[in-house]
């Protein structure tokens, strides 16, 4: 977590630093493999220095990027969570659950189809 700790404290609503502080820290217990960054002044999560997850901040929600492929292949599920979703993103509202084990597949589903992947995005 050391990681996010400057970006962490930069927000300023206590609950919302907490709630999006929960979410980095289940990615990093249930993927230590991982590497956690910043970039583009927002946490993410890459494996061999290929992008796998990234969240950011925002006054209503907080959104989760697993990168345009994610979103087409977990788009039902998504939506089925509750969640609205763009081409590269979905927000979860502040009030809303955090759906894991969607979370979890997405993650998953980036590290196996990325597996040798040679860039950070996929082309």
């Amino acid at each position: 977590m050391e990681t996010f700790t400057d970006y962490l404290a930069s927000i300023q609503d206590v609950e919302q630093r907490e709630r999006i502080g929960e979410v980095l820290q289940w990615v990093i217990l249930k993927f230590p493999n991982l590497e956690s960054k910043i970039a583009w002044n927002q946490p993410m999560f890459t494996d061999h220095g290929t992008f796998i997850i990234g969240f950011s901040v925002s006054k209503q929600h907080f959104a989760v990027s697993p990168e345009v492929k994610g979103i087409e292949v977990f788009s039902g599920d998504i939506t089925e969570s509750g969640y609205s979703h763009g081409k590269n993103i979905f927000r979860i509202k502040w009030e809303d659950p955090v759906d894991y084990m969607l979370l979890e597949r997405m993650i998953q589903y980036n590290i196996d189809d990325k597996k040798e992947c040679k860039a950070f995005w996929r082309k």
